[in-house]
Protein backbone atom coordinates (compact mmCIF):
# COMPACT_ATOMS: atom_id res chain seq x y z
CA UNK A 1 0.00 0.00 0.00
CA UNK A 2 1.58 3.34 -0.87
CA UNK A 3 0.39 6.22 1.33
CA UNK A 4 0.22 9.76 -0.65
CA UNK A 5 3.32 12.44 0.75
CA UNK A 6 1.68 15.18 2.21
CA UNK A 7 1.22 18.86 0.43
CA UNK A 8 0.49 22.48 1.12
CA UNK A 9 1.40 23.67 4.89
CA UNK A 10 1.63 20.41 6.15
CA UNK A 11 4.27 19.08 3.48
CA UNK A 12 6.26 22.87 4.01
CA UNK A 13 6.15 22.15 8.35
CA UNK A 14 6.79 18.18 8.10
CA UNK A 15 9.60 18.01 5.95
CA UNK A 16 11.88 20.58 8.00
CA UNK A 17 10.83 18.26 10.76
CA UNK A 18 11.84 15.34 10.00
CA UNK A 19 15.12 16.48 8.63
CA UNK A 20 15.70 17.81 12.41
CA UNK A 21 14.66 14.76 13.99
CA UNK A 22 17.14 12.44 11.18
CA UNK A 23 19.99 15.25 11.94
CA UNK A 24 20.12 13.51 15.24
CA UNK A 25 20.66 9.99 13.99
CA UNK A 26 24.48 9.08 13.39
CA UNK A 27 25.76 6.98 11.17
CA UNK A 28 29.35 7.62 13.15
CA UNK A 29 31.85 4.91 14.38
CA UNK A 30 30.37 3.60 17.88
CA UNK A 31 32.84 2.21 19.77
CA UNK A 32 31.58 2.14 23.11
CA UNK A 33 27.73 2.50 24.93
CA UNK A 34 28.13 2.28 28.58
CA UNK A 35 24.78 1.95 30.42
CA UNK A 36 24.28 4.51 33.24
CA UNK A 37 22.04 2.15 35.31
CA UNK A 38 19.07 -0.23 35.27
CA UNK A 39 16.43 2.41 35.87
CA UNK A 40 17.74 5.44 33.50
CA UNK A 41 17.65 5.64 29.95
CA UNK A 42 20.60 7.69 29.44
CA UNK A 43 23.68 5.78 28.02
CA UNK A 44 27.56 6.69 28.01
CA UNK A 45 28.34 6.70 24.17
CA UNK A 46 31.40 6.54 22.72
CA UNK A 47 32.81 7.60 19.23
CA UNK A 48 35.82 7.06 17.14
CA UNK A 49 36.42 9.63 14.66
CA UNK A 50 39.75 9.95 11.89
CA UNK A 51 40.46 13.69 10.85
CA UNK A 52 39.49 13.39 7.39
CA UNK A 53 42.34 15.31 5.97
CA UNK A 54 45.00 13.66 8.74
CA UNK A 55 44.04 10.27 8.52
CA UNK A 56 47.01 10.06 11.36
CA UNK A 57 45.27 11.54 14.13
CA UNK A 58 42.05 9.88 15.91
CA UNK A 59 40.15 11.14 18.27
CA UNK A 60 37.34 9.55 20.61
CA UNK A 61 34.42 11.50 22.37
CA UNK A 62 32.26 10.48 24.57
CA UNK A 63 29.35 12.27 25.55
CA UNK A 64 25.79 11.43 27.15
CA UNK A 65 22.85 10.17 25.16
CA UNK A 66 19.42 10.72 26.93
CA UNK A 67 16.91 8.50 24.98
CA UNK A 68 14.03 9.33 26.00
CA UNK A 69 14.82 13.55 26.42
CA UNK A 70 14.64 16.27 24.12
CA UNK A 71 17.95 17.30 24.48
CA UNK A 72 21.01 14.97 25.32
CA UNK A 73 23.51 16.98 28.18
CA UNK A 74 26.53 19.04 26.66
CA UNK A 75 29.07 17.32 28.63
CA UNK A 76 31.49 15.58 26.72
CA UNK A 77 34.71 14.47 26.86
CA UNK A 78 37.79 14.27 24.17
CA UNK A 79 40.88 12.40 23.73
CA UNK A 80 43.07 12.40 20.16
CA UNK A 81 46.45 10.56 19.37
CA UNK A 82 48.29 10.20 16.61
CA UNK A 83 47.23 6.65 15.19
CA UNK A 84 49.22 6.55 11.95
CA UNK A 85 51.85 8.40 10.40
CA UNK A 86 51.09 12.59 10.07
CA UNK A 87 53.02 13.93 7.07
CA UNK A 88 53.59 17.69 5.82
CA UNK A 89 51.56 17.17 2.44
CA UNK A 90 48.68 16.41 4.94
CA UNK A 91 48.96 19.83 7.04
CA UNK A 92 49.45 21.32 3.55
CA UNK A 93 45.82 20.96 3.04
CA UNK A 94 44.39 22.08 6.52
CA UNK A 95 42.82 25.48 7.19
CA UNK A 96 45.18 27.81 9.55
CA UNK A 97 42.82 30.08 10.63
CA UNK A 98 43.03 30.94 14.09
CA UNK A 99 38.99 29.41 14.25
CA UNK A 100 40.39 25.66 12.56
CA UNK A 101 38.45 24.36 10.75
CA UNK A 102 35.04 21.91 11.42
CA UNK A 103 35.26 18.07 11.36
CA UNK A 104 32.49 16.72 12.73
CA UNK A 105 28.68 18.30 14.07
CA UNK A 106 26.02 16.35 15.65
CA UNK A 107 22.17 17.49 16.75
CA UNK A 108 21.83 17.01 20.46
CA UNK A 109 18.47 18.53 20.37
CA UNK A 110 15.67 18.80 19.02
CA UNK A 111 16.30 22.78 18.75
CA UNK A 112 19.27 24.66 17.48
CA UNK A 113 21.75 22.52 19.68
CA UNK A 114 24.67 20.30 18.40
CA UNK A 115 28.39 19.02 19.36
CA UNK A 116 30.87 20.13 17.01
CA UNK A 117 34.63 19.16 16.55
CA UNK A 118 37.38 21.67 15.21
CA UNK A 119 40.63 21.11 14.43
CA UNK A 120 42.69 24.15 15.14
CA UNK A 121 46.94 24.14 14.14
CA UNK A 122 49.01 26.15 16.53
CA UNK A 123 51.94 26.64 14.18
CA UNK A 124 54.61 28.13 16.84
CA UNK A 125 54.13 24.70 18.58
CA UNK A 126 53.38 22.69 15.73
CA UNK A 127 50.91 20.96 17.58
CA UNK A 128 47.05 20.29 16.33
CA UNK A 129 44.55 20.96 18.61
CA UNK A 130 41.08 19.66 18.50
CA UNK A 131 38.09 21.54 20.04
CA UNK A 132 34.56 19.74 21.25
CA UNK A 133 32.37 21.93 21.71
CA UNK A 134 28.75 22.14 22.88
CA UNK A 135 26.68 25.15 21.02
CA UNK A 136 24.36 26.10 23.78
CA UNK A 137 24.51 27.38 26.73
CA UNK A 138 24.12 25.14 30.04
CA UNK A 139 24.22 26.37 33.64
CA UNK A 140 25.62 29.50 32.31
CA UNK A 141 28.37 28.15 29.96
CA UNK A 142 29.02 26.64 27.19
CA UNK A 143 30.65 22.89 27.52
CA UNK A 144 33.61 22.41 25.64
CA UNK A 145 36.83 19.60 25.61
CA UNK A 146 40.36 20.23 24.18
CA UNK A 147 42.71 17.47 23.48
CA UNK A 148 46.41 18.05 21.48
CA UNK A 149 48.23 16.22 19.11
CA UNK A 150 51.95 17.43 19.04
CA UNK A 151 54.01 17.05 15.58
CA UNK A 152 57.33 16.47 17.22
CA UNK A 153 58.29 13.03 16.35
CA UNK A 154 56.01 12.70 13.03
CA UNK A 155 56.91 13.44 9.32
CA UNK A 156 55.26 17.32 9.33
CA UNK A 157 57.27 18.50 12.15
CA UNK A 158 60.04 21.33 11.64
CA UNK A 159 63.04 22.30 12.76
CA UNK A 160 62.49 26.05 14.60
CA UNK A 161 63.48 28.10 11.89
CA UNK A 162 62.91 26.22 8.90
CA UNK A 163 60.56 27.09 6.06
Amino acid sequence: MRFPLPTGPVRRLALPLAALLLAGCDGGNEVGDVSLGLFTTKDIKIESLSDPKVPGVTCHLSNIDADLDLADPSDTSLACRQTGPITAEMLADIDTSADGELLYRRSQSVLFKSLKLRRIYDAESQTLLYLAYSTKETSGSFKHALSSVPLWGTLAWQKPGSP
